[in-house]
């Protein structure tokens, strides 16, 4: 097969050399299908799967109701001239399972809903600056990387995590610059009470907007997310991943005064409102309710991360340590070689399981899956010798 791919895949963490350290033809790079919590290779070999579409599918691949709700969907005509019904419907649920939501716009990708938000945070505060704290995308209003003008650059600032009293000096020194304060309430371990109260308070004494990114978060530590688990009350919230169980779906909520934002600038996209993705929201969010799906992935979850301690303590030599929580966790290698060894050894027994944040769950991981991917790792963590 030829590379005509610029970058190998157009979804960068899914390259060979992020999965697994290096491009080794002797593992899986493009897949064929996916179903539950497997996926098979361009071979036909299955893999148990713990990436599971970076975090974005919680009910496992394929789930029917899921997919019977889109291709339904799909029957329908997918997109029109006007908006959907279904716009409304899905709105309306997510409102109703998370009050603090008064209304909210849909997207397609987590990066787009996020730089939303940032721009209805500019637009309600009449302010530019920005700071965040985890990763929020590709885009250029977070990022430093090559080709971000260096005016773009100096308009974003990073805060620590989990540290309040720095947090507190930070945002009171960019005072009334600061537009909006963006934040993921799970960065390897939980937010502390103590950090997301001064971020509360210090952006209220600002006047600056409260933004928290629950891409990852969302239908995982609850159906609300971080904001339902914690009691978080921020001006905007955005979901993404798994709220569509996998298909393209984003959305940036919250207080209505500052969505109304919405009508002071041009926030649109012509596939927002399609209604495949709106149909695999609306379904996986009744799965989620009827299911009780977050109570399954904290169960099997918390099965993964006390297994992934024990390997810890056994391969103390290998393992520096346990990263993330029940609902998405992973090992902490003692270097980059150890990392890359361990995680091509599991893929080799039919194991893909993250070197780094995060390995996912989903309702399709069974007790049994769980301790029979434990197995495979704890052979290959034996199989690897210390390197010297």
């Amino acid at each position: 097969m030829t590379d005509r791919i610029a970058g190998f895949t157009s979804t960068g963490s899914k390259r060979p050399e992020t999965l697994f350290g290096s491009h080794d033809p002797t593992l899986p790079s493009r897949m064929t299908r996916s179903a539950g919590c497997q996926v098979w290779d361009e071979n036909g070999r299955a893999y148990i799967d713990y990436i599971m579409g970076l975090g974005s599918v919680a009910l496992g691949y394929g789930h029917p109701s899921v997919i019977r709700a889109a291709a339904a969907a799909m029957a329908d005509g997918v997109v029109g001239p006007l908006a959907p019904v279904l716009e409304e419907e899905v709105a309306c649920t997510v409102c109703r399972l998370m009050p603090w939501i008064e209304s909210l716009r849909f997207f397609k990708t987590g990066a787009e809903a996020m730089a939303a938000a940032v721009r209805l945070a500019r637009v309600h505060t009449g302010r530019e600056h920005v700071l965040g704290c985890g990763y929020h995308g590709w885009l250029d209003w977070s990022q430093g990387t090559a080709g971000v003008p260096h005016s773009t650059r100096s308009l974003y600032g990073e805060l620590p995590f989990n540290d309040p009293e720095r947090t507190r000096e930070v945002i009171r020194g960019n005072g009334d610059r600061l537009a909006a304060v963006a934040f993921e309430p799970v960065i390897v371990s939980e937010a502390s009470q103590e950090w997301l109260q001064v971020l509360r308070q210090e952006t209220e004494r600002v006047g600056a907007l409260l933004i928290i990114d629950e891409i990852k978060t969302v239908c995982r530590l609850a159906i609300g997310g971080a904001c339902e688990r914690f009691g978080i009350r921020p001006d905007l919230s955005v979901m993404g991943k798994a709220i569509a169980n996998g298909f393209p779906l984003a959305v940036v909520g919250g207080r209505r005064d500052v969505m109304a934002g919405v009508s002071r600038t041009w926030i649109s996209s012509t596939l927002a409102t399609e209604m495949v993705s709106l149909a695999a929201a609306k379904a996986t969010l009744e799965a989620m309710q009827t299911l009780n799906v977050p109570a399954h992935l904290e169960r099997v979850g918390a099965r993964l991360l006390s297994g992934l301690q024990l390997l810890a303590r056994e391969h103390g030599d290998l393992v520096s340590g346990v990263g993330g929580i029940a609902q998405m966790c992973f090992l902490q290698y003692g270097d980059e070689t150890v990392s890359h060894t361990v995680t091509a050894a599991c893929a080799q027994q039919g194991l893909l399981f993250k070197r780094s944040a995060y390995n996912f769950v989903s309702l399709a991981h069974s007790e049994a899956v769980v301790d029979r991917s434990l197995e495979l790792l704890g052979e290959a963590l034996s199989a690897v010798a210390k390197p010297a």
